[in-house]
């Protein structure tokens, strides 16, 4: 198996929901930036997205779009996430999924980025304007046995039929957008979010993570018992911009990981 179906195994065997991170690479600064993953994987992330900046973010809210900015002007680039990545296969064996728009990608090469990718220890990419139907010219490079992981995304106006397309093509696990919007946004609807639950159950055995809207545990903690992850990324986000001369930013961010994975376990007593 490869590192996501063993992470979602070894999850399952605990009753455990995944706690998937989002962090923009080199935000607010290259080395800052590491040594905040690092201690988000102490911490207990169990599955880390490392963003790739890109000047027009637009899924994004506006969180992460300054994070995106921050990191662009210390020279962030999608070159400079492999080798993070690189460094960070040294420190953990956590399973590291590049989430990127194409243009980044299609400017570094599709070969290229595949081949570098795999070799600095990634195991999957989710690229969020890249649709189902023209896929294709990034995955055919790919070899066909390869483990490495294209993340779809499923939308909550996605129609059934289109949820099982979807879901024939993706690998590692499928990510549900919770609502219609941009990350960050407000407003969370868990009965609406548990009704597409149900029907993407329907089409697929893959791992489901939902993410956009899960603005704090309490809310991560309620969608738990019906997913196998859950993705967080303006609220560590928020604190890495709110807090970014505080000396005490890598121990803050440390705290908010727990308190995340805390709301993901079982409550002791009811596994």
């Amino acid at each position: 198996m490869n590192r996501l179906d063993t992470q979602f195994a070894e999850l399952k065997k605990k009753n455990e929901t995944a706690l998937v991170g989002f962090v923009a690479s080199g935000d607010p600064t290259p080395s800052v930036s590491l040594e905040l993953i690092i201690a988000m994987c102490r911490a207990g992330l169990d599955i880390l997205e490392l963003g790739i900046p890109f000047s027009d973010p637009t899924a994004d809210g506006p969180v992460i779009q300054r994070a995106s900015s921050r990191a662009l002007k210390h020279g962030a680039s999608l070159a400079n996430a492999l080798e993070m990545t690189v460094t960070l296969r040294t420190i953990t064996d956590i399973p590291i999924i590049l989430f990127s728009y194409y243009n980044p990608i299609f400017s570094y090469g599709v070969e290229s980025f595949y081949r570098d990718a795999r070799a600095a220890g990634a195991d999957g990419v989710l690229i969020v304007d890249l649709p189902h139907e023209e896929s294709r010219e990034l995955t055919g490079c790919w070899d066909e046995d390869d483990a490495f992981a294209l993340i779809r995304l499923v939308a909550p106006t996605t129609p059934t039929v289109r949820m099982r397309t979807i879901a024939e093509t993706a690998s590692g696990f499928l990510y549900l957008i919770s609502k219609t919007g941009v990350t960050g946004s407000s407003g969370l609807d868990v009965q609406s979010v548990r009704n597409h639950i149900t029907d993407l159950r329907g089409v697929t055995d893959l791992p489901i993570c939902v993410g956009f809207g899960v603005n704090s545990p309490a809310d991560a903690q309620i969608l738990a018992p019906y997913v196998d992850g859950v993705v967080i990324g303006s609220a560590f986000e928020r604190t890495i911009e709110e807090h970014l001369t505080d000396p005490d930013l890598v121990n803050r961010l440390e705290e908010q990981v727990r308190n995340y994975k805390a709301a993901l376990r079982p409550v002791p007593g009811e596994e």
